[in-house]
């Protein structure tokens, strides 16, 4: 490492404490904020008083109105059936609640609107143990707009439908909310509740509609909105996981920012589309496809109970002649609901459930990391989870086997890299020697001849690279498995409680300037173990490398040892089972350096080498590529003279 890398390390972690020192608000910017919030607030206030103002006058006008004809009913049926033309039998009625439950859910439906109300999933529960409830009341709206043949526009969350018999059969149960008409027609929400399994279908299906809407129609305006409510406890990452994203027809999967507020338009044909958090999901999924959308994502505040809120305004194909008993055609109208967890196999086992020949794709719902780091998990992460799952063990052991089977598979390289360390470190006299015959202003020459003594001692420099070229994708690979890995929630190690999220055994409440933003109100213990075993690998290192004195070694070993203390203030927050895998894993690695040092001999490793340099005497054979590097170099280097005598000339 050269005196300018070194700098940029330090003038790095410089920049990070500076930045950090200069990002804290004064105590004169905090009241001006508190003001600008407050006038911000007061704003708010007074807009919110002038719509409720305005709302308020609306629903006396519409009393009055309501007042002058209740006196003469058929003047009242006129001005309900003028507003809500053939639907007018079902413009008023009571908000009933109905449930309908399976293996894996229990789910309310909403005789307003005649969709679901809530879901409450039984197999997993929320920070007050209690099972996990993805939306509730108007937490979650689904609309569809109809346009009547005299040219009325209803919105189907405005009527009240009326609930049919469930009809049960050996595998599922199917479940009708019916919007009736003052004809003989009615519009029914059907809805087939499979007996173990997350996700429902839904069809629209009209029968003799054709009358009741407008004869133009061939597709209907819907509108899909949710809030996300904050399950977990590390709210940081479950809103780095919350995201809107959608599916094209073609396979493509797109997503609005997770970081902040944001909002699309499509023009292309979808196939779903999916509201998510850090571990669980709702997702609408067109049999045939949705055309176009809008979407918009909200961040939602942090003392709201909520994590983001979206909203999807997009159009899905109707038929109105579709005819329900006579079945004449093909119903567009079909759809699948997915409430349920973030977990790859469920959601991958629905490429081979769903018909058609474009897969679902609803596995990439789950981060898995970028495409190198994915394929990791998926081929080699996750089976090996499953694989340790399925023996029964606690998951603390099926952490420290995973490890352990990590370590296994990068083992030659790391034994590589450490020979190839001992070697340079066995090189060190001749290295003194070039370094003192050729200054640092002949850099040129002392490359060249530190390059040929590596060549003549059999060492290569790239091979202490390797071990760093394989292991970083996998240690990607489980910095992206365990927080989304919704196997760890809930599962409790030692002190910690759930090792999906951060492991807490000091908490705050004040806000303490640096400090809490720092260390976010709280200390992981595993987090803290992880950095004390980092530190004391460093320090083995360095020992390692002996006193090689210097200033610029100086203040490299002082960086190698920031950098542990720095990865403690990004891992705080982190899930526990990540903090605890590379706890493990550095145990491991220190083991695996004491194993180096007991079988490999220094000292005998360099009279093998004093051997090969004289068996290869000055002239050591030089490989092909080596060759032609040197070849190279010196074209360039006669162009450099050649370009040098131009200039001389002029």
């Amino acid at each position: 490492m050269d005196k300018n890398t070194l700098i940029g390390f330090l003038l790095i972690a410089l920049i990070v404490v500076g930045f950090t020192i200069w990002q804290t608000p004064s105590k004169e910017q905090l009241e001006a904020q508190q003001r600008f919030n407050d006038s911000i607030a007061a704003v708010q206030k007074a807009k919110l008083e002038a719509q409720q103002a305005a709302y308020e006058a609306q629903m006396l006008r519409e009393s009055a109105v309501k007042d002058s004809l209740q006196h003469d009913s058929v003047a009242m049926a006129q001005h309900v059936e003028s507003i809500y033309g053939s639907f007018a039998v079902s413009a008023a009625g009571d908000n009933n609640l109905l449930k309908v439950e399976n293996e894996k859910a229990i789910y309310t439906f909403a005789t307003k609107g005649g969709f679901l109300y809530s879901v409450v999933l039984k197999d997993y529960m929320n920070q007050d143990s209690l099972p996990v409830c993805l939306f509730k009341g108007p937490d979650s709206q689904l609309s569809f707009t109809l346009v009547t043949s005299n040219n009325r526009i209803l919105s189907t969350t405005d009527l009240f439908f009326t609930p049919q018999q469930i009809v049960t059969t050996d595998s599922s149960q199917i479940f009708t909310m019916r919007l009736m008409t003052n004809a003989n027609a009615w519009l029914d929400f059907v809805y087939t509740i499979p007996n173990d399994d997350y996700m429902l279908d839904f069809a629209i299906v009209p029968h003799e509609m054709k009358n009741v809407i407008s004869p133009s129609t061939n597709s209907l305006e819907m509108q899909w909105n949710e809030r996300i409510a904050q399950q977990e406890k590390g709210r940081k990452f479950e809103e780095r996981y919350a995201q809107l994203q959608y599916m094209f027809s073609g396979g493509d999967i797109e997503s609005l920012s997770e970081q902040k507020a944001d909002a699309k338009k499509e023009t292309n044909r979808l196939r779903w589309v999916a509201y998510k958090d850090q571990f669980f999901s709702s997702v609408f999924i067109a049999d045939n496809y949705f055309s176009g959308a809008t979407f918009e994502s909200t961040l939602m505040g942090k003392n709201t109970g909520y994590i983001k809120s979206y909203k999807t305004a997009t159009s899905i194909a109707f038929n109105p002649s579709y005819d329900a008993d006579f079945r004449n055609s093909v119903n567009p109208s079909t759809f699948k609901l997915y409430f349920g967890p973030n977990h790859y196999h469920t959601l991958d086992a629905y490429n081979d459930k769903v018909q058609g020949n474009e897969k679902l794709n609803l596995q990439k719902l789950v981060p898995l990391g970028w495409k190198i780091v994915s394929w990791i998990n998926v081929i080699l992460v996750i089976p090996m989870f499953d694989l340790f799952t399925g023996w029964g063990l606690h998951i603390g052991w099926i952490i420290f086997l995973m490890t352990l089977v990590i370590k296994l598979i990068i083992f030659p390289f790391v034994f590589k890299s450490y020979q190839s360390s001992a070697k340079m470190r066995a090189l060190k006299p001749e290295m003194d020697a070039i370094n003192a015959k050729y200054p640092e202003d002949k850099m040129q020459e002392r490359q060249q001849a530190t390059m040929a003594l590596y060549q003549k001692a059999g060492v290569s420099p790239m091979s202490g690279c390797l071990p760093m070229l394989f292991q970083f994708p996998i240690v990607m690979a489980m910095f992206w498995f365990f927080p989304t890995a919704i196997e760890l929630r809930g599962q409790s190690l030692w002190w910690a409680d759930d090792l999906s999220t951060y492991d807490a055994i000091i908490s705050w409440d004040a806000q303490i300037p640096i400090i809490s933003y720092l260390f976010n109100n709280h200390l992981s213990l595993f987090c803290l173990l992880m950095t004390i075993t980092n530190l004391a690998y460093t320090y083995l290192n360095m020992q390692s490398q002996g006193d090689q004195g210097g200033a610029q070694m100086k203040v490299m070993k002082w960086m190698m040892y920031l950098m542990p203390v720095f990865f403690f203030f990004v891992f705080n927050d982190y899930a526990a089972g990540l903090s605890y895998y590379y706890c493990v894993s550095l145990l491991f690695t220190i083991l695996q350096t004491y194993i180096f040092r007991w079988t490999l001999n220094e000292d005998k490793l360099r009279a093998k080498m004093a051997v090969k340099m004289a068996k290869n005497g000055d002239k050591p054979k030089k490989s092909s590529l080596q060759e032609r590097l040197e070849k190279m170099q010196r074209e360039q280097q006669a162009i450099a003279r050649e370009n040098a005598k131009k200039q001389q000339r002029r």
